[in-house]
C-alpha cells in the first residue's frame, strides 16, 4: 500500500504548475495576489468540505475542540508561504527564490526524519545516511535547475543582504512542517479530508488577515471581482490542486517519511514546469528548457530515488 504514495506525491507536486498558472488567472481577474490566493483557499475549503460531507466523514470535525490546538494550525503554513513568494519574487527572482524554497523543504523535511518530530517516524542510522546523500543530490540538482533558467529576463541577482535568503529557505520549511501538522490532526480526527478541510479554513483566514494587513498598510489594491467573468475556466482550479496537493502530503509522510514525500512532489512539480514552460501551458511565456536545466532535473530525480528506497 505504502507504495501507492510514490506515484501518487509525483502527481501531487506535478499539480502545482497548474495552480501556479490558474492562481496568476485569478489575480490578474481579481488584480490582487492577495485576494486571488484567499479566493482560491476559500475554494479548496469548500471543496474539501464538500468531499468530507460526501464521504461522511465531516461529523469528525466535532473532535476538533478536544485536539491539542497547534496540532491544527499547520494551515497557516500555506499563508506564510504565499505571502513569502509576493515579497521574494521581485527581490530574488522567481527562479532563485524556487530553488531556496526547494532546499528549505528538503532539509526541513530530513530533519524531520532524522529526528522523528512532530510525531513523524525516525529513520534507521543507516537509512538515514542514504537519505543524507539522496537529500544533497537534490539540493545540487536544484542549484543546477537555478543555474539553467537563469537567464537575463528570467531572474536577478540574489541581494547582498542574507535576510530575504533566509525568508526563502524558512518559506519551503514550513511545507513539511505543515505535512506533518496535518499528518498529527489526522491521528486526532481520523478524517483525511476532515483534516484538509481545517487546514485549509485556517490559511483562508490568516491570508485574509495578510490581505487586509497588505491593502491597509502597504496600500496593495483591493480585489475587484469584475474581470473574472472574462477568466479562463481553469483559473478556478488552483483551490482544486492546492487540496490535492496538501491532502496528498500528510497522508504521505507518515507512510514513506517527510523527505520522500517532500522530494517525490518537488521532482512532479519540476517534470510538469519543464512542459509548461516549453509548450506555454496555462498562458505562460514559453521558455526554452536547457541542457543544464535537465541535468538538474535529471539529478533530482536520482536523489529523490535515494530517498525513496532508503
Amino acid at each position: 500500500m505504502d507504495a501507492l504514495f510514490v506515484p501518487a506525491a509525483l502527481l501531487a507536486g506535478s499539480l502545482l504548475p497548474l495552480q501556479a498558472g490558474a492562481n496568476a488567472q485569478l489575480s490578474r481577474a481579481v488584480g490582487s495576489p492577495f485576494g486571488a490566493t484567499t479566493l482560491q483557499l476559500g475554494v479548496g475549503s469548500v471543496l474539501l468540505l464538500l468531499v468530507a460531507l460526501l464521504t461522511a466523514t465531516l461529523t469528525a470535525l466535532a473532535a476538533l475542540p478536544r485536539v491539542p490546538w497547534w496540532h491544527a494550525v499547520g494551515g497557516a503554513a500555506s499563508a506564510f508561504y504565499v505571502v513569502s513568494t509576493i515579497l521574494l519574487f521581485p527581490r530574488l527572482g522567481a527562479v532563485v527564490s524556487v530553488g531556496l524554497f526547494i532546499a528549505g523543504q528538503m532539509l526541513a523535511s530530513l530533519a524531520l526524519d532524522l529526528t522523528g518530530a512532530l510525531g513523524v517516524a525516525a529513520m534507521r542510522p543507516a537509512a538515514g545516511a542514504a537519505a543524507i546523500g539522496g537529500t544533497l543530490a537534490v539540493l545540487a540538482g536544484a542549484a543546477l535547475i537555478v543555474a539553467g533558467q537563469r537567464d537575463g529576463a528570467a531572474a536577478m541577482a540574489p541581494p547582498s543582504r542574507l535576510g530575504w535568503i533566509a525568508l526563502a529557505l524558512a518559506a519551503g520549511a514550513v511545507l513539511p512542517v505543515q505535512g506533518a501538522l496535518n499528518g498529527l490532526l489526522r491521528h486526532d480526527l481520523g478524517a483525511p479530508f476532515a483534516v484538509g478541510a481545517v487546514s485549509f479554513l485556517v490559511a483562508t483566514f490568516t491570508m485574509a488577515v495578510a490581505m487586509l494587513a497588505a491593502t491597509s498598510a502597504f496600500r496593495q489594491p483591493w480585489p475587484c471581482l469584475a474581470g473574472v467573468s472574462a477568466m479562463p475556466w481553469w483559473g478556478w482550479l488552483g483551490g482544486v490542486a492546492g487540496a490535492a496537493y496538501v491532502t496528498t502530503v500528510f497522508t504521505a509522510i507518515p507512510a514513506i517519511g517527510a523527505a520522500a514525500t517532500i522530494g517525490l512532489t518537488v521532482a512532479g512539480q519540476q517534470i510538469a514546469s519543464v512542459l509548461v514552460d516549453r509548450h506555454g501551458w496555462f498562458r505562460l511565456p514559453r521558455r526554452p528548457v536547457s541542457g543544464l536545466r535537465m541535468a538538474g532535473v535529471i539529478l533530482l530525480l536520482a536523489g529523490v530515488t535515494v530517498i525513496a528506497l532508503a
